[in-house]
């Protein structure tokens, strides 16, 4: 039998095919040089004179001392190598892991005694490979699999597994063990340049039941938290609970079944202002704070729990809020018959933290001595609660600009003077929050506050300035408009009468004639004039909607000089993209142009440092527009116009509000808020629909949908003279001669009513040469008159609207009681809707809108009396 092995033999390595065989061979070569040179000397003694041999052993004596020195050479080399071995096997047999070293193909090259012990190997010839004792069981072969694959890859590895039983077949110790498997390689430059396989093997089972005690412990701990008298809760850097206990849970109502961290949030639990306290309290950067505070916890049934808090708040290494931890104690109940003074100073102090307004207490000097909630979180980006423990001025918080009124406010105080006037001011940070103060002089001061000298009220009314600044930016643009709009009425007046006059030299000059050329230059300006005021009129509102049958190319080209002037001064490049064949759409002509230019004014906003504004039209079929997805909009024919700029874009968060009126991103002064309003109100009036797409820093296109407009034969053939008429609003050129009747001549009867004698005048002249008798009247009243003298003999009144004494709609009622069937026609500079609304409903009345030529006068009356 084999003797066993002794606990001091595990001391040596079981495996070591490494050794000192250069050494060895070195030493016995010397010493059987020195045995051939002592024995040469005994045979060779007597004949030592022989030179021969002397000289033989003088050869001899060289070789051996060149061994010698060889030998010494050698001996002197291998002393530090050995002392180096030495040292590492040590190292490696008195580790605590099991430590097995094998070839690539997995041969035993070096097993120290801990492995042996691991294993149960007692000598060498028992020493097995890992391959052999974990394959047996599928935890360890897994583990094992991926480590030899990790080590072909050349990465090192860890794993850890439980096997029911020890190690190794001679191992005495029985149960479940965990063992931790380590790999790595070994590289060295005598073994071909093939690495070597470290394996590690230790046994974890102790450090493992020391983990399953303590989180049993812990575990432990945790039940005993759940249940204890006082609330818990633990929270993140921004205010997510991770956890809180059961006693909190049942306090407040929640389920914690339900419960998931970070689901909540501190201000999810907190009522009222208190979450302001909480916040309030911040600790030195890497230090930790704890406060006591009075607040209220919120129950999921949205009743109070008033409950007394110990907060405690950690703070990162760069001043950062850290995580908190909060014990909740339950606040004392009243005694019965009575309230207690703790009671009653909890109550207060819930009544304190939780009104609308921001307090604060000052004393003579204007020092802060005691806030309440709401001014905390007020002022949270001014003052902090470790501020006010120093107790700063209260002149701190406002700007620079407005101190001396908050000085002033507070001797008044110190001076006990009452009815001290409000003070408006903003915040030393941020000049868009304005606040006001209403500071109260202490009249008695209290034992417990002597120094008191004021209480301050504050409140925030940025959105009553806000509302102020809109209010007032209204007004000025409604009466900007009725500016606008009375400067373009009778400026409407000087255009007819410079257009009916240029119309009547027109027929009576040649083509050949010098003054023909400066004549039609005077009729041309007169018409871009009346443009500018089309546009003037729409701006103040004062003319509506009157559809027409357009060709989108045609508008778009004749707005590209007004963009052009627009976009001047600036880096913005125009780009327009031309439909082609694009189909008819019926919409406001001068409403529609309002949006385009509305649309392109935003574009060149947004591109301050300039770009590229595109206009592009074209053709959607019914499938088209349906790729859009817009639900809301019908798979239907349509033309799009798309405005599309490369400016800043519009951000998701206001996105839907972009059309709501008096909402602008501008500032003050430069926008009012009605563009995309208006712009918005056009597109639906006209039957159509309009679609927004940004991303910041790109750019936003707008897309503006308008239904193809299919005519009816039928309607087409029996438009009449006033939808004629109508058609002339939107632009001051004539009328397409497909639309206007041959012959403008006739014999009939006009009544024509104007105030403006240069317009009354033209008038009557240019009727008067298409053969008409007409009769002039200067007011209603007048014409009234005139009516009686000729008996009613009249075949059709033309009359202005805005005129002293009586005006048009007033005329147009008078005369139809006596004259019910009379035919009327309207002119004005206004929009028909600007006083239709005072007429009847069943009224029927033609219009002309100003300024117009002599030929549109002659179509409207001509069409009027046909019709």
């Amino acid at each position: 039998m084999t003797k066993p092995r002794q606990a001091d033999d595990y001391n040596a390595p079981l495996v070591d095919r490494g050794g000192r065989s250069g050494t060895v061979l070195r030493i016995l070569l010397l010493a059987l040089v020195l045995i051939a040179a002592a024995g040469a000397f005994v045979v060779f003694k007597r004949s030592l004179d022989n030179e021969m041999v002397l000289g033989g052993l003088g050869v001899l004596a060289m070789v051996g001392i060149f061994f010698l020195v060889s030998s010494v050479i050698g001996f002197i080399e291998v002393m530090p190598q050995h002392q180096s071995d030495s040292l590492a096997r040590a190292f490696l047999n008195s580790h605590p892991d099991g430590t097995l070293i094998t070839d690539d193909k997995g041969r035993i090259i070096y097993a120290n005694a801990a492995y042996g012990a691991l294993t149960g190997a007692r000598k060498a010839t028992e020493v097995q490979t890992l391959e052999t004792l974990l394959s047996r069981h599928r935890e360890s072969n897994e583990a094992l699999y991926r480590l030899v694959n990790g080590l072909r890859e050349g990465k090192e590895g860890r794993e850890e597994f439980r096997l029911l039983r020890a190690v190794g077949p001679g191992s005495n110790s029985s149960g479940a063990h965990w063992y931790r498997l380590k790999a790595r390689l070994l590289h060295q430059e005598d073994n071909g340049g093939k690495p070597l396989q470290i394996w590690q093997i230790t046994d974890i089972t102790a450090e493992r039941d020391d983990q399953e005690r303590f989180f049993k412990e812990l575990q432990n701990a945790i039940d005993y938290l759940d249940h204890a008298p006082a609330g818990f809760f633990s929270a993140g850097r921004k205010g997510e609970i991770f956890y809180l206990n059961a006693t909190l849970a049942e306090w407040l109502g929640l389920d914690l079944t339900k419960f998931l961290p970070g689901s909540m949030s501190i201000g999810d639990l907190v009522a009222g202002e208190g979450l302001a306290l909480i916040q309030s309290v911040q600790a030195e950067p890497g230090l930790k704070k704890t406060v006591t505070l009075d607040l209220d916890l919120r129950k999921t049934n949205g009743q109070s729990l008033p409950v007394q808090i110990i907060h405690s708040v950690t703070s990162m290494r760069d001043g950062a809020p850290g995580e908190s931890r909060t014990i909740v104690l339950a606040r004392e109940k009243s005694s019965e018959g009575g309230q207690s003074a703790s009671a009653a100073a909890m109550r207060f102090t819930r009544f304190f933290n939780n009104t609308p307004m921001a307090i604060a207490s000052v004393d003579g000097d204007g020092r802060i001595l005691r806030t309440n909630a709401p001014f905390l979180k007020l002022f949270s980006g001014v003052v902090s609660r470790d501020d006010l423990e120093k107790s700063p001025s209260l002149e701190t918080i406002v700007q620079e600009s407005d101190r001396p009124q908050l000085a002033a406010a507070l001797a008044a105080a110190k001076d006990r003077q009452g009815d001290i006037a409000p003070l408006d001011t903003r915040t030393a940070t941020d000049e868009a929050r304005y606040f006001r103060f209403y500071v109260n002089a202490v009249i008695d001061q209290s034992d417990e506050a002597p120094e008191e000298a004021a209480i301050v009220y504050a409140v925030e009314v940025t959105e009553q300035k806000a509302l102020e600044a809109q209010m007032a930016q209204t007004q000025k643009m409604n009466a900007v408009g009725t500016l606008a709009g009375g400067i373009a009425h009778d400026f409407n007046n000087v255009l007819t009468a410079i257009l009916l006059s240029s119309d009547h030299l027109l027929l009576q000059a040649r083509p050949s004639d010098a003054s023909f050329a400066d004549l039609m230059e005077i009729k041309r300006n007169a018409n871009r004039a009346a443009v500018l005021v089309r546009q003037l009129l729409a701006f103040s509102r004062k003319q509506t909607m009157r559809p027409s049958v357009l060709n989108l190319t045609d508008v778009v080209g004749d707005l590209r000089m007004l963009v052009d002037r627009l976009l001047s001064g600036t880096n913005v490049k125009l780009d327009v993209q031309y439909g082609r064949d694009l189909w008819p759409v019926k919409t406001d002509l001068s409403q529609f142009e309002q949006v385009l230019i509305n649309l392109c004014v935003n574009a060149r906003d947004a591109m301050p440092d300039g770009g590229t504004l595109t206009l592009r039209t074209r053709n959607l079929t019914a499938a088209e527009v349906s790729a859009f997805n817009y639900s809301y909009m019908p798979a239907e024919d349509m033309v799009l116009v798309e405005v599309t700029d490369t400016g800043t874009g519009i951000a998701p968060d206001i996105m839907d509000k972009i059309f709501e009126p008096f909402f602008t991103t501008k500032d003050v002064g430069k926008g009012t808020g009605l563009g995309l309003a208006m712009v918005y109100g056009i597109v639906k009036q006209s039957g159509g629909y309009i679609q927004p797409e940004s991303e910041v820093g790109k750019g936003t296109t707008f897309r503006v949908f308008l239904p193809r407009h299919i005519p009816e034969p039928a309607v087409a053939a029996e438009a009449g003279a006033i939808d004629s008429a109508i058609a002339a609003v939107g632009a001051p050129t004539e009328a397409p001669a497909a639309q206007q009747p041959e012959d403008l001549t006739g014999s009939a009867v006009v009544l024509l009513v104007e105030d403006e004698e240069a317009v009354r005048r033209g008038g009557k002249r240019m009727l008067e040469t298409r053969g008409y008798t007409v009769h002039e009247a200067g007011s209603g009243v007048e014409a009234l008159s005139i009516m009686e003298e000729l008996e009613g003999k009249v075949d059709i009144v033309v009359s202005d609207v805005v005129m002293p004494e009586m005006d048009g709609p007033t005329l147009l009622r008078e005369l139809r009681k006596n004259y019910p069937d009379l035919k009327f026609i309207f002119v004005s500079g206004y929009a028909e809707d600007a006083f239709a609304r005072n007429l009847p409903p069943d009224a029927k009345f033609g219009f002309l809108p100003k300024p117009f030529s002599l030929k549109q006068l002659a179509v409207v009356v001509k069409e009027t009396l046909d019709s």
